[in-house]
């Protein structure tokens, strides 16, 4: 063993607090010839299974601990007026001698952040007292109890803290002794040397570790800035010693501890008797109750999948037979009987009870046993999908079958896991955010105070591939690999954002995993609860609990499951029509229409505005074109789409090396997409099992080098076998390595892409009902109704506004195929208002007056909602008019208060023989309703957009005419973007120079977009940035937008006013004749239109070749109007030609 191991050490686990990563620590200590460490996070155990993982496999003895925060009350008071600090409680780093102080060490943490969080996760010396089994205590660092009390010079609260741990330790009690060149810890080493004399305690030597070299001390203060939102440049701030706080070497810790060797030997003495072994790999899996009757789990689930591989096939062809018994005989050999069991358990009580389930998702989908039993709906046979991608009995690895629930019974589901298997062995799951490479520049960038604007531009020079990276950044962009000779500001912008990139920044309770344990879940695992949502999840993340062998599984909540099952619920409402989804058929044309015309709004999976774009351009006709879409629109995989769409539309010709690879690659036109092609390529080319391609695959996709070359080998020679040219093997396995990097689950898009064709099924033949549920499902997101409101006008349905004799809390759909708005998505309503509104008026009849909304006792009808409903124009339907009713309000309130107090009141007695009549309504007051640009303003308001009445609406054919992208309009990334709206929000910002620049919402008439000003468009455009502006920009896409916006995002080069702007910017009228268009008067009769509408502005004829080309013919001697009439009639001459107004 090393002559000095450190005992205490932060990873980016301690999060936002240290710059290390796990590795980086490792490497460090492999640098300075030690072989053990310890880990000890600030109150988590995040760290732990990464840390001992990465530990032994790099030969290094892990040491595992925790340095706690140990209240100076009781734990789980909810003060901080205890101790001698400002905190309420101190640090204390415990290290687990065995597997017992392990356990201690999990219970521990687990109360920390259960029960004694405040602020921090907290324990109390009680809780030491019963849980210090197996765990040796240090005392910390200046923020420990001991070392605290020392530095003030206060001896005997030292002294006495010191001995509280002695008691409760024994002498497994140490005093840390620190030196990073802090003058209170000199202060606090005197009299910790003379505590450990008097009270007999050992010393033991520690560097504070949070960082792994001394020269990553800037990148670590920028880190802690980040956790802190300060800027580096910040006075008044914490701030750690400057390069002191990092992995210092054995020789570098004798020297700072020369005169007492004794705390150095003692680290040596700590780590020899710290031991813990963790069974990486076992599997630990509830027990499945199965039938008296059964033999073995492996027979009980034979039975219940020959069962259902009667029921989903008519003919159970022998290649089902022996498929099935293929995936069983692997299932029983890697012992995961009790998983499927477990899984189609949950699945059928969520099926029994109405509760709507998804076809499948992931890898599962391609398991025949897992659709015999239900758990997906996906027939694995017709969509040629592998069970080896799902489960390789190469690889002994845990199944992961997640499943997608309707968003409103999901919890029901985990209640009944939870009751099923005990509540003290089910919990959510912690995930951790990170620093991207993107990110890590913008993080960096901010602490460091550089402009906005030109931070901006830097991380945009990284580009959106999956996995991307800093360094792989620069050599796929040169000009971003020059950004650190720029100045000295943009070099420590890059080098501290290599350092920091990676590093864990948050943690949360991921989306929908859930573990479930054989016993209580502290026997296995530490527990966190999330102080934002109380949410119960492991310390450990997904990949931690996979290490350790413990079933768990996604319960996503997914919205599209809820928009189908109350569109399904309404349809059968309006119509009498009972559907079942999961049988409809998958050939419609009316349904591949509505893809083709990239009519896709509310969608699953196809509405973003690329997607859009693409989806007119491939007019799909099946669903293996909607599969192979969904596959390629993602980072990477994307830049395929091009050649796919022209190999798919004949313009570019379908190539194979070989022709073994037709029968494979011809659904997606000879390209690779699926990894599961790259499976099939290796089974019929290469001569390898279908187990044997799938690590082949995994090897290429996380760029194995070595096992690469190892089944380059393996594959070419069995390419060879099957009389394949060696050069031809060779580049056929060079193409796959080419595409294995982006090649995309087949199973998972086939689940998903069957989702979206059942939501286009609905839209498609039921639109009201779908788009009502829609917008149900999004009650909270303004633009998102906004946008389903707009989608609903182009389908020509109607969307009547809210009416308190109308409405109900959720919008719905009536038998006349109108859309009646929700109560509840009115501002200030919310649900619970709506829902006593409405059960008011179904029990007692339509309203008459506003007063009559007062008759409900109930808190819920207050002055907010008042104002919300009647600005809504919800109330409309009652006597007077808004600004009436507006006036009224206080008048009604009061009426409200005193119908109360009659309902409440003890004096009328119901024995008395009074009649008990109620107060008589009071009667609005007299006024002019209110002016159209306030009743405008109020609308708006209460919507957050303009529902009933537009200030654009008088501009939507100029808008028309001059934006190039709208709902059904795409911005592509290499034209000039053009648009108008009104401004709704306004956000001023400043950047490093302290210049001004906004970012803006532009409320448009087929939804919105998100416009970034910079400053120096801004000091040119400022007077018309002004709240309700109607104006018009150009600008260019910016790379901030994510593949799935449907909101648009543009930084602006230019604005003008609204007012006018066809005639201000209008410069030709451009007229495209396709080649098709064989009509010789067209030109005669455009002539004709021209002398009839007179105007300033030249034409331009754009004529199409037969090879697809445009050639341009500018007439000068004709001059048109850019007017409404002049273009309708332009258009009429011919549905094959497009007139645009050029710019």
């Amino acid at each position: 063993m090393s002559d000095f191991i450190h005992l205490h050490n932060h990873t980016d686990y301690s999060l936002l607090d240290a710059a290390q990563s796990v590795d980086m620590m490792l490497n460090r200590i492999n640098d300075i010839k030690m072989d053990s460490i310890a880990v000890t996070e600030h109150g988590n155990l995040f760290s732990l299974i990464p840390f001992y993982k990465a530990a032994r496999k790099a030969g290094v003895k892990p040491i595992l601990g925790c340095e706690v925060y140990v209240s100076a009350g009781k734990y789980n008071e909810k003060t901080y007026n205890h101790g001698n600090n400002k905190w309420g409680y101190y640090h204390l780093v415990l290290l687990a001698q065995n597997n017992i102080g392990y356990m201690n060490l999990m219970k521990l943490t687990t109360i920390g952040y259960l029960e004694g969080f405040y602020y921090k996760p907290r324990i109390d010396k009680d809780l030491l007292k019963k849980y210090n089994e197996g765990l040796i205590a240090t005392s910390a660092c200046l923020a420990g109890e001991v070392t605290s009390f020392a530095a003030k010079g206060d001896y005997e609260s030292a002294k006495k803290a010191a001995l509280e741990h002695k008691e409760i330790f024994g002498n497994r009690f140490y005093l840390e002794l620190q030196n990073h060149g802090i003058p209170e810890e000199e202060i606090a080493r005197a009299t910790i040397i003379k505590l450990s004399k008097e009270l007999d305690i050992p010393l033991v030597a520690t560097n504070d570790n949070h960082y792994s070299r001394k020269e990553h001390s800037n990148a670590h203060d920028i880190l802690f800035c980040c956790g802190m939102g300060k800027f580096k440049t910040d006075k008044d701030r914490h701030r750690y010693e400057h390069e002191q706080f990092y992995i210092k070497s054995t020789d570098e810790m004798y020297r700072l501890f020369k005169d007492n060797p004794s705390a150095i030997e003692n680290t040596i003495r700590i780590a020899e008797q710290c031991n813990v072994e963790i069974p990486i790999g076992d599997i630990h899996l509830p027990s499945f109750p199965i039938p008296k009757d059964a033999k073995s789990s492996d027979a009980y689930l034979r039975e219940l999948c020959i069962r259902g591989l009667k029921s989903k096939y008519k003919h159970q062809s022998e290649e089902l037979i022996k498929r099935l018994d293929y995936e069983l005989g692997v299932i029983q050999k890697m012992g995961f009987a009790g998983y499927f069991l477990i899984t189609q358990d949950f699945v059928q009580y969520a099926k029994n009870q109405q509760i709507p389930v998804g076809p499948g998702r992931g890898s599962a989908v391609g398991s025949l046993a897992s659709y015999c039993l239900g758990i997906t709906n996906i027939d694995p046979m017709k969509y040629n999908l592998i069970f080896e991608r799902f489960l390789n009995p190469h690889r002994v690895t845990m199944p992961d079958i997640d499943i997608d629930f309707c968003i409103e019974g999901r919890d029901q589901v985990i209640q009944y896991i939870k009751k099923r298997y005990g509540e003290k062995s089910v919990a959510q799951i912690i995930t951790f955010g990170t620093m991207g490479a993107k990110s890590s520049i913008r993080d960096v960038g901010r602490v460091l105070g550089m402009e906005y604007g030109e931070v901006d531009r830097v991380a945009k020079m990284i580009p959106n591939e999956p996995k991307m990276t800093l360094e792989k950044a620069m050599k796929m962009n040169p000009e971003f690999k020059q950004i650190a000779s720029k100045s000295e500001s943009h070099k420590e912008l890059l080098e501290n954002s290599i350092i920091l990139e990676g590093m864990h920044r948050h943690a949360s309770t991921h989306a929908a995993g859930v573990v479930v344990t054989p016993g209580e879940l502290t026997d296995y695992v530490p527990l966190y609860k999330s102080p934002s949502s109380d949410d119960i999840a492991t310390q450990y993340d997904m990949v931690s609990l996979e290490d350790l062998g413990l079933l768990k599984m996604d319960f996503l909540g997914l919205r599209n499951l809820t928009v189908m099952n109350n569109a399904i619920k309404a349809i059968k409402s309006n119509h009498n029509v009972d559907i079942n989804i999961d049988t409809i058929s998958l050939d419609d044309l009316k349904v591949y229409e509505l893809f083709s015309k990239g009519d896709t709004t509310g969608i699953f999976q196809f509405e973003s505005n690329g997607m859009r774009e693409y989806l007119k351009q491939l007019k799909p006709t099946c669903l293996e074109d909607l599969i192979a879409m969904n596959s390629l629109y993602r980072p990477g995989p994307m830049k395929n789409i091009p050649e796919f769409l022209a190999r798919k539309q004949g313009v570019s010709p379908i190539k194979y090396i070989h022709p073994l690879l037709e029968p494979i690659l011809k659904e997606t036109c000879g390209i690779i997409v699926y990894q599961e092609q790259v499976m099939q390529v290796g089974l019929e080319i290469g001569g390898l099992s279908l187990a044997e391609s799938d690590e082949m695959r995994r090897a290429m996709g996380k760029k194995k080098k070595k096992l690469m070359a190892t089944f380059k080998v393996k594959f070419v020679e069995g390419a060879v076998k099957k009389n394949v040219n060696k050069k031809t093997a060779v580049e056929i396995f060079d193409l796959l390595e080419k595409f294995a990097e982006y090649g995309f689950n087949k199973s998972h898009s086939t689940a998903y892409s069957v989702i979206a064709y059942q939501t286009a099924w609905l839209k498609t033949h039921y639109p009201a009902e779908f788009i009502a549920a829609n917008m149900s499902s999004v009650l909270n997101r303004e633009d998102q109704i906004s946008m389903f409101i707009n989608d609903a006008k182009n389908l020509g349905i109607e969307v009547i506004p809210p009416s308190v004799n109308l409405s109900r809390p959720y919008f719905y759909s009536n038998k006349k195929g109108q859309i009646v708005y929700g109560l509840s998505a009115i501002k200030n309503v919310g649900m619970k208002s709506a829902e006593i509104l409405y059960q008011y008026r179904v029990d007692n009849g339509d309203y008459k007056t506003l007063f009559d909304l007062c008759e409900i006792n109930s808190k819920a009808i207050n002055k907010k909602v008042l104002e919300g409903i009647i600005f809504s124009g919800a109330c409309d339907c009652l006597e007077g008019n808004r600004a009436q009713k507006i006036k009224s309000i206080e008048t009604a309130l009061k009426y409200n208060q005193k119908m109360s107090r009659e309902s409440n009141s003890a004096q009328v007695s119901l024995f008395s023989g009074e009649n008990n009549i109620g107060p008589s309504q009071p009667s609005l007051f007299s006024s002019e309703e209110f002016q159209k640009n306030e009743l405008l303003q109020f609308e708006k308001s209460a919507f957050g957009f303009y529902m009933i009445q537009n200030p654009l609406d008088s501009h939507a054919k100029d808008l028309s005419e001059l934006s190039n992208i709208g709902v059904n309009k795409s911005p592509k990334t290499n034209k000039k973007l053009r648009l108008g709206g009104i401004i709704t929000d306004i956000k001023i910002l400043y950047d490093k120079r302290n210049n001004q620049w906004s970012i803006i919402t532009l409320d448009c008439l087929e939804g919105n977009a998100e416009l970034f000003v910079f400053n120096k468009a801004y000091e040119k455009y400022s007077n018309l940035i002004k709240d309700d502006a109607k104006i018009y920009v150009e600008g260019k896409i910016s790379d901030r937008a994510d593949l799935s916006d449907t909101t648009h995002k543009i930084i602006v080069d230019k604005i003008y006013k609204l007012s006018g702007i066809r005639d201000n910017l209008a410069r030709t009228i451009n007229i495209k004749v396709p080649f098709t268009c064989q009509d010789p008067s067209i030109l005669k009769k455009i002539k004709k239109v021209s002398e009839e509408n007179k105007g300033k502005l030249p034409l331009i004829l754009h004529l199409e070749n037969s090879h697809q080309k445009l050639e341009k013919l500018r007439f000068a001697d004709i001059r048109m109007s850019p007017g409404d009439d002049c273009l309708n009639q332009l258009r009429g001459i011919s549905p094959d030609i497009n007139v645009k107004i050029g710019i």
